[in-house]
């Protein structure tokens, strides 16, 4: 069985005052849940002093990027050895507002994986189409490279270090998310792919998240689905009781 994962995106939101204020929150909430993994990805001015929030408590602290190289002259960038040095222990690679935002290329997302597991961090891969993509009929297509140019650069014993997020383009954001019956069709022909090419008990074993405009009042019927292990929240992660409430819906 599966371990609902459910983790919070908090973007280029908060100041050091109201990033600690939020995380204060939610560990007096739910910091001692132990049915649901949470984790909560603050900017990364904020690491340190979250992380002060949450030591004691089961709430891992993620972080939103991570550059492949350890160390080195990039200038803005922040390594995989600063970041397990800020007491990080997940870090989310891939999602759309960088690919598609940022110009960040199938390769650069392959290399920041791959670095990612090898320093011994948690990947949050993110993956999904556009609406016209999905329009055209190309969501699988596209999902199939996105996964071809990034997991298959790993071993399957690596491949227990990620979890995988779908999050259509198209929802992020917008306040329209998936149904419930789109996401279970994307994540059970993901867990397909991911069986194919590292064997069912890989695949069965792999979480894979929904994201994209969950919120406390959708996010039980996301997680009712067999395929979705948990939830990628973005904008309702901002808010603590929305958090707190889609937490307590994943524990079913």
């Amino acid at each position: 069985m599966r371990k609902k994962f459910v983790a919070g995106n908090w973007k280029m939101h908060t100041t050091r005052q109201t990033a600690v204020h939020l995380a204060q929150q939610i560990v007096e909430a739910v910091g001692q849940e132990t049915a649901v993994d949470v984790a909560v990805c603050p900017p990364f001015p904020y690491l340190l002093p979250v992380r002060e929030v949450l030591a004691g408590s089961r709430i891992a602290l993620g972080a939103q990027n991570v550059h492949p190289e350890p160390q080195g002259a990039f200038t803005g960038e922040v390594s995989p050895v600063m970041l397990l040095d800020c007491g990080c222990q997940w870090v989310i690679i891939g999602h759309s507002e960088r690919r598609r935002g940022l110009g960040e290329a199938h390769e650069f997302i392959r290399r920041k994986l791959v670095a990612a597991v090898q320093h011994g961090l948690q990947a949050i891969l993110c993956i999904g189409e556009t609406k016209q993509e999905r329009d055209d009929s190309q969501t699988f297509a596209i999902l199939r490279a996105q996964l071809q140019d990034s997991v298959m650069a790993l071993t399957a014993d690596q491949l227990t270090k990620v979890v995988l997020a779908y999050e259509p383009v198209w929802a992020i954001g917008t306040g329209v998310n998936a149904t419930p019956v789109q996401a279970q069709e994307v994540h059970s022909w993901v867990r397909d792919w991911l069986g194919q090419h590292f064997g069912s008990g890989v695949a069965q074993r792999l979480r894979i998240l929904y994201g994209g405009s969950v919120n406390s009042k959708n996010a039980a019927s996301l997680l009712a689905q067999p395929d979705v292990d948990g939830v990628l929240v973005g904008g309702a992660s901002l808010q603590a009781m929305e958090f707190i409430t889609i937490v307590q819906a994943a524990k079913g």
